[in-house]
């Protein structure tokens, strides 16, 4: 599924990754930990085909379509509601039956009751779930996460530690985290950056 050589990644003089080899295997899990600063983010962003690397060679067998992308931030918009910023998603991505689809995500992540708020009235773990739920709506094969446990109460931590206990082996995972021992258990490797 992933396949990279003497990856690398610059932004002008500074060096973020440099040589990194990684074979992942379709349906395998990988945790990726090390310290702020670390390239964490700039290599899922580079899996996600929003950075090109500087050096090195790159393998993704997931069409852009085929992936899922949770970044720092959530990347939905504000000034509509939940409904509304999933119904956007799911025609972009033409998820057929998308309105049962986005009903059970919603649910699962329990934000059916506030379906219809502006996200800009959502706190920052509720924005969060909501986030979770564009990532996951088009059912992607890559599923990749940054640090998706920020800002997630116990309630919000539990229902990620549930899907992606559901998603092991069924996707290929790569999650990036301060909190290695909270995805150690389900990870098929790990990644530590320095």
């Amino acid at each position: 599924m992933i396949r990279a050589r003497g990856l690398e990644r610059r932004f002008g003089e500074k060096r973020v990754l440099a040589g990194l080899d990684l074979d992942v295997a379709a349906g395998g899990f990988v945790a990726v930990t090390g310290p702020n600063g670390s390239g964490k983010s700039t290599l899922l962003a580079l899996l996600a085909g929003l950075l090109a690397p500087t050096g090195g060679e790159l393998e993704i067998e997931a069409r852009r379509d085929e992936v899922g992308y949770l970044a720092h931030e959530p990347l939905v918009y504000r000034e509509l509601s939940a409904l509304e910023n999933l119904e956007l998603y799911g025609r972009l991505y033409r998820v057929p039956e998308r309105r049962e689809r986005i009903g059970m995500l919603l649910e699962r992540y329990g934000l059916w009751p506030a379906r219809h708020e502006r996200v800009s009235a959502y706190s920052r773990g509720m924005a969060q779930r909501l986030a979770l739920c564009r990532t996951l709506l088009h059912d992607p094969s890559l599923v990749l996460l940054d640090e998706p446990y920020s800002a997630l109460d116990a309630d919000g931590a539990r229902l990620l530690d549930a899907e992606l206990a559901a998603l092991t082996g069924e996707r290929t995972l790569v999650v990036s985290t301060h909190d290695p021992d909270r995805v150690r258990p389900l990870a098929t490797q790990e990644v530590s950056l320095a």
